[in-house]
This record gives C-alpha cells, structure tokens and sequence, in this order.
C-alpha cells in the first residue's frame, strides 16, 4: 500500500485559526467585563442609582414637566461642560478650587494631628484647649469670614484660612479621640520591653490611632471642598464657586447647573481618592484585610 498518496493533513497555521482571530469589538467587551469585575456589591447599586437619578432628570425636562430655566435638560448641561473643556474654562476654576481646599486643609493637618497628640497626652495642653474645641466645634465657622476678610484681604489668603479653620475642629477631634482611646496595656508593654517615649508615640501609639486620624480626615476632606466653593461664591473671583454666581447673576441656569455636576465629580474624585489612600495606609488593619 503506497502511503504517500495519501499525505498527512496538516493542521492550520495558528494565525490562520478562527479562534485566534480578532473578534470585533473584542477590547471594549473586555472593558466593559473588567469594569463589571470592579463595580460589584455596593459599587454598582451606587452606579444604577447615579444613572436612573441622570435618566429621571432628562426624561423629565425633555416631557416639558418643568420649567427649562429652573431645571434644564442634562444634554444641554453636558453640552456646556464640553464647552467649558474645549475652552479649558473648566480646568483653570477646578484646579484652583482644588488648591485653595488642598492648601487649606494641608495647614489644618499640620496644625491639628501634633494638637490632637499633644492634647491626649498631656493635661495642660487638654485643660487649655479642650473648651476652645468644645465650643467652637458646633460653630457655624463660615461666621468668621468677614473677620479674616478684614485680616487678611479679599484675596486667596482670606479663603484658604477660612477651610483651614473649618478642617481643623473635626481633624483635631479625631486626632485626639484616636489618641486618647489607645489600649493603655499595649503602651505599658512597650514600656516594658524599654520603649522612650517618642518610640511608644512613633511605634505604638499613633499607628494605633491612625484609622480614627484617617476617619476625620474623611471628614474634613468634603469640609474643604464645601467651604471653598462657599467662600468662592460668597467672596467673587476666580474658581468654581465664583462661576456659578456670575452664571446665575447672568440667569444662566444651564451655566449654574454645569458647575453643580463639575463640583460632584471632582467631590467624587477626591472622596474616593481618600478611600483608596485609607486602605492603603492601613492594608495591616484587620478593617483592610475584611
């Protein structure tokens, strides 16, 4: 029997296989199947609720059930902010929001953690501080802006002592009530093994108090986006707050509604950005590892 009539069927070049085509749209199913990964649990329900308030809204300004002056259509609010990109309007106001609320808040830290320390750890500095705290915690803190005004000008050093004001009670709160709580028995161990005292504090208590720390930093984080935008509004100029007053002294409602929805992604932004740096500088917490 000759064989080699019959030769050996080779099978494809691999290239060549259907399987190893490219399907079309291939990279943005898995797009959507590693974003589907990420949004599980509460991620998502937070997304479909976000997306069914959005559809709620144009679905009822496109019915005409309200005035477009009082509320206008979502397309028409995203048609400005992408107006406000190409013009790179948006950008500039943003970013100087975001860093009178970044300056603010970063002197309120310096300021309130080593206070917060200071005030658990020693009763002079908390019989001193602790009815100044007491008291203006409650406070309405934005009834101090006319006086920095008059300390401090009409300018940026005004606003960014006013969110510095504003950071500093629930950060100094946190910080003390952090530190106070430490279990007294741990810092007697390290005592015991010939810990100072600045290594009890750098080792044992302040990594103890950090998720507390972390907790008014949550806190205060939202309270500088707020009061800057307040203060933008309050005082004109340049920034985010500061454009939604001169839009709606021009009765833009579309322009006021635009600044509403770039205040909320940049809110999201940054509280999320402050979640992840949470779990990150307590991956050792068994709050982390749950």
């Amino acid at each position: 029997m000759n064989r080699s009539a019959n030769p050996p069927i080779s099978n494809p070049p691999i290239s060549n296989r259907p399987q190893d085509r490219p399907v079309p749209g291939a990279p943005l199913m898995g797009l959507w199947r590693s974003l589907a990964r990420r949004l599980t649990g509460d991620a998502m329900i937070q997304c479909l609720v976000v997306l069914a308030l959005l559809a709620a809204w144009e679905t009822v300004t496109q019915l005409g059930l309200v005035h477009p002056f009082l509320l206008p259509r979502l397309s028409s609010v995203i048609a400005r902010i992408g107006a406000n990109i190409a013009a790179g309007t948006v950008f500039f106001d943003l970013g100087l929001t975001l860093y009178r609320a970044a300056a603010g808040f970063a002197i309120a830290l310096v300021v309130a953690i080593p206070l917060g320390v200071l005030m658990a750890r020693n009763a002079g500095v908390r019989w001193f501080f602790d009815p100044l705290i007491s008291v203006g915690f409650p406070m309405p803190k934005i009834s101090f802006l006319p006086i920095f005004i008059l300390w401090f000008g009409i300018f940026d050093t005004s606003k960014i002592v006013m969110i510095a004001f504003s950071c500093f009670f629930p950060l100094v709160s946190a910080t003390y009530a952090g530190t106070l709580g430490v279990d007294k028995w741990v810092v007697w161990s390290a005592r015991s093994f010939g810990a100072t005292q600045n290594e009890v504090l750098r080792e044992v208590v302040l990594p103890m108090a950090l998720p507390q720390i972390l907790t008014g930093v949550q806190i205060a984080v939202p309270v500088a986006l707020i009061t800057t935008v307040v203060t933008e509004m309050l005082m004109g100029g340049p920034g985010i707050g500061g454009s939604m007053m001169q839009a709606g002294r021009f009765a833009d409602s579309v322009g006021v509604f635009a600044g509403i929805v770039e205040i909320a992604i940049l809110g999201a932004v940054v509280v999320r950005a402050v979640e992840r740096l949470r779990a990150y500088l307590l991956a050792w917490h068994p709050e982390t590892r749950r």
